[in-house]
């Protein structure tokens, strides 16, 4: 007898991932685990507080220079999220892949804000790579469980409906 496959979505963003289970019986989606970063959720400020003063400190009171040195200060900070980010997505992979290897999961469907799935991408390794079934672009990460099930598991909350009437 085959086991049946155990399908797993991953709905992310650059500070949330949301690892949830398609359930065998039912038909809505069940969490299975949460991961953050708390340094996504630091305010930009906080990481650049330093480095604006610093910037900042000697410039005249010009409009065009100070827009320029925020650009700039924006700029360095985009980089530091980014390397967060990028810093999230590798942790997210390795717990995929360590979750695959115990053999927690078949089948895994992804939903995550556009930048960050292209990070997620750039760190699963070839096995998890091999068991995605779909990927969404979409930032899904606050929609309920309910919502995501219809969004992202019609096809199988289909085929449950025409089991049942059989």
């Amino acid at each position: 007898m085959t086991r049946a496959k155990t399908i797993w979505v991953v709905v992310a963003d650059e500070a949330i991932a949301r690892i949830l289970e398609w359930p065998r019986r039912g038909s809505e989606l069940v969490p299975v685990e949460e991961l953050t970063d708390p340094a996504a959720h630091a305010k930009g400020t906080d990481v650049l507080t330093d480095a604006v003063g610093r910037r900042a400190a000697g410039a005249p009171a010009n409009v065009v220079r100070d827009s320029v040195q925020a650009g700039a200060t924006a700029s360095a900070g985009e980089g530091v999220q980014h390397r967060e980010a990028g810093l999230f997505a590798r942790t997210v992979a390795q717990r995929l892949d360590e979750r695959l290897r115990q053999q927690r999961f078949d089948g895994l469907r992804i939903a995550a804000a556009p930048r960050f799935l292209g990070l997620l991408r750039k760190h699963l390794s070839p096995q998890v790579n091999a068991v995605v079934q779909e990927e969404t672009d979409k930032d899904l990460i606050h929609a309920s469980n309910e919502e995501l099930s219809e969004r992202l598991m019609s096809e199988e909350r289909a085929e449950r409906r025409a089991a049942k009437a059989r």
